[in-house]
């Protein structure tokens, strides 16, 4: 008989803990005392110049947030991406709390496996470990043998976590919604909502049946990417509470030093991560919403100028509406052409503003805020300095942030989080713009065609040729991407086969304008075209191409 799903239910489970207020009220204290005793250790120490008192300052973090268990420690996952966020000294005691947690008794283990599963370990396996290889906040993980010889991660969750999940998420929320109205920047407005799709996707995570569907889901979305390994899930010895897949031979993407020592290129390597994650987001519309170093391996190898990288870890999913998603990829074009109109617009379309809000005076602070972040280079913009000037905007203005968005802010934050960790000077957008531009000016799809002919062209059919432009820079302008030669082939294509057929006709339809002959827009895209697609550009960059393929070193 197959096990019931655990659900999260927050006010079913409110009522449950209110019921028993011998768990509510030995739990609140124990949490309040952890939390006021960090606090107070932070507030008199946290300024310190001595290298030992933040060193004990960090281990405290860790061990307050491990002692008060899973949903403590998620946080702390989570920060322990933020290195813009949390001091340097205190980052590799957080990025502990990723799998390197204290582990329960193997013989607790061996037993939940053997229910699960139906038969004892050393059966099911050629050969078992004593000892995981690594513990986290759900579970801890065994390499075993296969009878086939191969070897595979064995994930074995966490005992009473359904528990410890439902009475500490109860008192989150509680505590959150008490506090919200004191919270600053409006930032308890929708709080509760938040942590409830905070728990939800928490208990999916705990469903091990669910985790196996989504790596198995996410595996056929980068099946045609070499760049991309998922491993393949063992169905006969996966359940709700134990999960077999196939086990990642790969570093770590956590230190830089440990990477550039195995001859692996953090660049690369940070180029594959941001790409998947905007193809998760604006492609897919299905993502992985906990990127952290502990879910993302280097693997040898490398496709052009990106890394081979490895995701484990499937709990934590989640999909975004078609809707929203092409909503975000036209506020990104929205941000390379500095039109905050409509990028107010799309705020309003995404949620964060209420239809009925008038926009009018939000425009110009929108281009105060992105446009000086922004500024003239685009690789200036980071999601933190944005989130700091954003507060502002959130205080002044009644944007909030609709309770979906949680897990992809979660996602987008956590990638560049750890992208700066390898390296510092990182900026996302300077991957997000041209990973964006190129699927625009590509054409590929019905509806990038429909967003290109938006983006080009006004409401009255005239070429906004700036717009192109721009687009055609940033693409330029992405260092030793080499995108100039696809770029131009998929617009050729598109402008020669039936997919083309709409933007033809707008093209045609420049050439008569109030009832006479006119080719001046035409004559400045050919010019346009012209410069930016030179005989000599293309040929310089089929020449780099070329001796990326003839010498491996190149690219190494």
């Amino acid at each position: 008989m197959t096990a019931e799903a655990p659900a999260y239910n927050p006010k079913a489970d409110r009522a449950w803990l209110l019921a028993r207020p011998w768990i509510l009220i030995s739990r609140l204290i124990v949490v309040l005392g952890a939390l006021l005793s960090l606090t107070l250790a932070l507030v008199v120490q946290g300024n310190s110049s001595n290298r030992s008192v933040q060193q004990g300052l960090a281990v405290k973090i860790r061990t307050t947030l491990t002692r008060l268990g899973p949903c403590f420690i998620k946080v702390g996952q989570a920060l322990s991406t933020r290195p813009d966020l949390v001091r340097r000294d205190w980052l590799d005691e957080l990025t502990r709390l990723q799998d390197d947690l204290p582990p329960y008794p193997h013989a607790i283990a061996l037993a939940v496996i053997e229910t699960e599963l139906g038969a004892p370990a050393d059966q099911l396996f050629a050969s078992f470990p004593e000892h995981p290889v690594a513990a986290a906040s759900l579970g801890q993980v065994y390499k075993a043998r296969l009878h086939s010889g191969d070897w595979v991660a064995v994930k074995v969750q966490r005992p009473q976590l359904e528990f410890q999940l439902r009475r500490d998420l109860v008192l989150i929320r509680m505590l959150a919604v008490l506090s919200a109205p004191v919270l600053p920047l409006n930032l308890g407005f929708g709080l509760g909502e938040i942590i409830d799709e905070f728990g939800r996707s928490l208990f999916e995570e705990i469903d091990y049946r669910r985790e196996a569907d989504n790596a198995e889901r996410f595996a056929t979305l980068f099946a045609g990417n070499a760049a991309v390994t998922v491993p393949a899930v063992e169905r006969s010895l996966s359940s709700r509470r134990v999960l077999t897949t196939a086990w990642v031979n790969g570093t770590k993407l956590q230190q830089r030093r440990e990477l550039e020592a195995k001859r692996l290129d953090p660049t690369a390597l940070i180029r594959t991560g941001v790409i998947a994650g905007l193809q998760q987001l604006l492609e897919f519309g299905y993502f992985h919403a906990d990127p952290h170093p502990g879910n993302l391996f280097a693997l040898p190898g490398r496709s052009g100028d990106l890394g081979h990288v490895a995701y484990v870890d499937f709990g934590m999913m989640d999909s975004i509406s078609d809707s929203d998603r092409l909503t975000l990829t036209g506020a990104v074009v929205h941000l390379i052409n500095r039109d905050f109109q409509a990028l107010a617009q799309d705020f309003v379309a995404l949620g964060f503003l209420n239809p009925n809000t008038d926009v009018t005076p939000i425009v110009p602070a929108l281009e105060e805020v992105l446009g000086g972040a922004l500024g003239e280079n685009v690789g200036s913009f980071n999601f933190k300095a944005i989130t700091d000037r954003f507060s502002e905007l959130m205080y002044a203005y009644p944007f909030r942030v609709p309770a979906r968005f949680a897990l992809i802010i979660r996602a987008v934050v956590s990638q560049e989080g750890l992208a700066m960790r390898l390296d510092p000077d990182f900026r996302i957008i300077r991957v997000a713009y041209p990973y964006v531009a190129r699927r625009l000016l590509a054409g590929d799809t019905a509806e990038m065609r429909e967003k290109l002919l938006e983006v080009i062209f006004d409401r009255d059919g005239r070429l906004q040729l700036d717009r192109l432009e721009n687009l055609l820079a940033v693409v330029d302008n992405d260092a030793g991407s080499g995108d100039l030669l696809p770029v131009a082939g998929a617009g050729l294509r598109l402008l020669l086969t039936a997919d083309g057929r709409s933007l033809r006709q707008r093209l045609l339809l420049l050439l008569v304008r109030d009832n006479r002959l006119s080719t001046d827009d035409l004559q400045a895209l050919l010019n346009l075209l012209r410069r930016t697609f030179g005989p000599r550009k293309l040929a310089s960059q089929l020449a780099q191409g070329l001796m990326q393929r003839l010498n491996p070193l190149a690219a190494a």
